[in-house]
């Protein structure tokens, strides 16, 4: 049997990590003790298509030397830990074993290759938000298909069997931009510091997100990236339907969403979850990639750019920003 081990067990990793022993893979939990512990009586797993289950404690441990018995680790730890996360690959695991990299951004599978020689790093997304309803119960609150490489194909029935949509692509960095444009919402969303489901039904809010990904698809046009659209919406639409006047954005969405596009109403952006939790956000691995690909561009990304200068004032302690003033103050970067 294979054994799974997840390195960097939080919110993502645990879910991925106990459907994948819900569905009788031999499965290691990697991670701090604080979430983990709670886990000793049993963890409850649930999603937004009905999923509910609950699992015996899963086998879980703080001490990274656990790696030396993985035959795939999963990396679902923060962006800014990734340096660290390979040298505890680099430290424990077998040389050989592939790592597939779960985590937010589009850099940190060309960060991790480095340092890594002896590893293949797989490039991976992982399309949902999830929310522990408790200490030990994870809840996936929006839908979309895990996706990877095609190194990944051997992996694929592990996935498969714990009933997890899992797809491998050929085109990885258009798969991976194309989350990092929707990901803008989160920013908005921990600036919003509401639900998502209610920050959604707010239009300046959307028109907040649309700045920022119109921003995104203007500097990705000269790259020759072909975006892969992660919503059942086409991206380069996404500016004009996040701008539409509600009753018309209901009915699109919908329409687009064949009536099934659903948020949970608890759902918030893991960028919020660490701003309630007085952590460092990723927002450097979020809307700081697009500044970074402006520079090698010769250009600028204003309106992301005062994103993450809100961002910083708020995990500072600023208060969160209400729709209209959040549009105008984006608007004003512009």
């Amino acid at each position: 049997m294979t054994q799974i081990a997840v390195l960097g067990a939080g919110l993502i990793g645990i879910y991925l990590g106990g459907r994948l022993a819900a569905g009788g893979a031999d499965v290691i939990l990697i991670g701090r003790p604080r979430l983990l512990d709670p886990l000793a009586d049993g963890l409850r797993l649930s999603a937004l298509d009905g999923f509910d289950r609950t699992i015996p404690a899963p086998a879980r441990t703080a001490d990274p030397t656990a790696l030396a018995g993985a035959d795939l680790i999963l990396l679902t730890t923060k962006s800014q830990h990734s340096e660290a996360a390979a040298a505890d690959v680099a430290a424990h695991a077998r040389p050989g074993t592939p790592v597939l990299s779960f985590q937010n951004g589009v850099s940190n599978a060309d960060r991790l290759r480095p340092l890594l020689p002896a590893n293949p790093v797989i490039a991976g997304m992982v399309p949902y938000n999830v929310a522990a309803r408790g200490p030990a119960h994870y809840h996936q609150g929006t839908g979309g298909s895990l996706a990877a490489d095609r190194a990944a194909v051997p992996f694929a029935p592990l996935f498969q069997a714990a009933g997890l949509a899992f797809a491998c692509s050929d085109n990885m960095p258009g798969v991976m931009w194309g989350k990092l444009l929707v990901n803008l919402n989160n920013a908005i969303n921990a600036l919003s510091g509401i639900p998502l489901a209610h920050q959604l039904i707010q239009r300046d809010y959307r028109r907040a997100w649309a700045l920022c990904v119109a921003e995104g698809l203007r500097l990705l046009k000269p790259t020759g990236i072909t975006l892969v659209d992660p919503l059942p919406l086409p991206l380069k639409h996404m500016p004009l339907i996040m701008s539409l006047p509600n009753p018309l954005y209901r009915r699109v969405v919908s329409r687009a969403g064949k009536g099934g596009a659903r948020v949970d109403p608890h759902a918030r952006s893991s960028m919020a979850d660490d701003l309630a939790q007085g952590r460092a956000t990723e927002v450097d691995w979020i809307n700081g990639e697009l500044l970074r690909l402006a520079a090698s561009q010769g250009r600028t990304a204003p309106i992301n750019a005062r994103v993450i200068k809100l961002v910083r004032a708020a995990e500072a302690g600023a208060a969160p920003w209400p729709a209209t003033a959040l549009y105008k103050e984006l608007k004003s970067a512009r």
